[in-house]
C-alpha cells in the first residue's frame, strides 16, 4: 500500500488538500493510506519550507500550494504507475524537473513544461 503524506500545520489550504487528495483516491479507487503531518519538525525533514506539500513513499511530489483536482489525480495516477522522480533528478521517463517541482534545466523557464505530453506537473 502506498502512503500519501499531507505536510500542513493545519491551515484551510492544508485541509483543502488533504480533502483533494481523498478525494482522488476514492474516485481512482485506490489502496492508498492518506496521513496528515502536522509537526514542525516532522515537515522539515522532507526540506519543505512552504505548506501544504504533498509526498508520496517518501517522496516530495508537490509543495507550497494546493493542487487542482485534475493535478492531484495526475499526480496520484503517476506514483500508481512508478513514473515519479527517480531520486536522480529526472522523471516522467527524462524529464528535467527536481523534486521541488521546478525545472532543473537550463534550457527550459519555470514556466515551460519540462516533461514531455501532458505531465507538465509530474514531480
Amino acid at each position: 500500500m502506498k502512503t500519501i503524506k499531507i505536510l500542513g500545520t493545519g491551515c484551510p489550504n492544508c485541509k483543502r488538500t488533504e480533502a483533494i487528495m481523498e478525494a482522488v483516491v476514492q474516485q481512482l479507487n485506490l489502496d492508498f493510506k492518506i496521513e496528515k503531518v502536522e509537526d514542525i519538525q516532522e515537515i522539515m525533514k522532507y526540506n519543505v519550507m512552504s505548506t501544504p506539500a504533498i509526498v508520496i513513499d517518501d517522496v516530495v511530489v508537490l509543495k507550497g500550494g494546493v493542487p487542482s483536482l485534475s493535478d492531484a489525480k495526475e499526480i496520484v495516477e503517476n506514483a500508481n504507475s512508478g513514473s515519479s522522480c527517480s531520486g536522480d533528478g529526472s522523471c516522467c521517463g527524462g524529464g528535467h524537473h527536481d523534486h521541488e517541482g521546478s525545472c532543473n534545466s537550463e534550457s527550459h523557464t519555470k514556466e515551460e513544461s519540462c516533461c514531455s505530453g501532458s505531465e507538465s506537473n509530474c514531480c
